[in-house]
C-alpha cells in the first residue's frame, strides 16, 4: 500500500507533463486512485483473514490470492492508461 501511495504522490505532478490534455490527466490519476482503493480492500481482506484464523487455511489462502490478483489487474490497467497517454503525447496514437 505504501508503494501505491508513493507512486500517486509522484504521479500527480508528473502527470501534468505526460498527459496530452486535462481529460487524460483525470483518467491517469483516477486509475491510480482505483488501484489504491483495490489495495485497501485487499489489505482489509488479508487482515480480517489473519484475525479469523492465524494458521494456514487453503481456502483463505486462495481468497488472499484473489485479492492480490485484483491488485495486479488494477496495476496492469494503470500501466495501459499511462502508456496510452504517453503514446498520445508523443504522437504515436
Amino acid at each position: 500500500m505504501r508503494e501505491e501511495a508513493v507512486v500517486l504522490a509522484i504521479a500527480i505532478p508528473a502527470g501534468f507533463f505526460i498527459a496530452p490534455n486535462p481529460p487524460w490527466y483525470i483518467a491517469m490519476i483516477s486509475v491510480l486512485l482505483v488501484v489504491l482503493a483495490i489495495e485497501f480492500l485487499n489489505t482489509a481482506i488479508e487482515k480480517l483473514s489473519d484475525h479469523v484464523t492465524p494458521e494456514h487455511h487453503y481456502d483463505i489462502g486462495r481468497i488472499k490470492d484473489f485479492g492480490s490478483s485484483a491488485v495486479f489487474c488494477g496495476l496492469c490497467l494503470t500501466g495501459l492508461v499511462w502508456l496510452a497517454a504517453l503514446a498520445t503525447r508523443i504522437g504515436w496514437l
